[in-house]
């Protein structure tokens, strides 16, 4: 007597298998709409912000001035912004008496940027990859020929 060996599915079976193809679909669905549609254009918002470098040699600013406008960087690749202006205010300093006193010797940099970033629901302002926000006191500001680091950031303007 031979006997012949059937397989049968069972609903348990079945089921499994149904959940594992809804998992792929559900990941391959979202992995082709994270690249966007072909063709379709990704959406920006145009972003300015002024960046402070405070108690810098005074020598910079006439050196900054020489570079401007410069494109951004960031880990050493080109981006879409630059940076379009530098302006100076004095810096100020104690004295022995504890008077407040310009220092003839340094001055504060008002450096103004703008970029084009992604425009998104949760809006997060990344110039490469350091956020920027009002407040932000570890910034490094950085093109082909200008670097600043530790810097603040004083103002931001979403949009034209």
């Amino acid at each position: 007597m031979e006997q012949k060996s059937k397989k049968k599915l069972n609903v348990i079976d079945v089921i499994a298998v149904l959940i594992i193809l809804a998992a792929l679909v559900f990941v391959g669905s979202k992995l082709i709409n994270r690249g966007g549609m072909a063709g379709e254009e990704a959406q920006t918002l145009h972003v300015t912000y002024v960046a402070k470098a405070e108690g810098v040699d005074k020598s910079l600013y006439e050196n900054c001035l020489e570079h401007l406008p410069s494109p951004l960087m960031a880990s050493g690749e080109i981006l879409n912004g630059q940076i379009e202006s530098v302006k100076q205010e004095p810096y100020y300093t104690l004295d022995e008496n504890g008077n407040w006193v310009e220092d003839p010797y340094h001055v504060n940099l008002y450096f103004t940027a703008s970029i084009d970033v992604p425009d998104a629901a949760v809006q997060t302002t990344k110039v490469g990859d350091q956020e920027v926000r009002v407040g932000k006191t570890d910034y490094v500001l950085k093109s082909e020929y200008i670097e600043f680091s530790n810097i603040t950031i004083v103002d931001v303007q979403w949009g034209e």
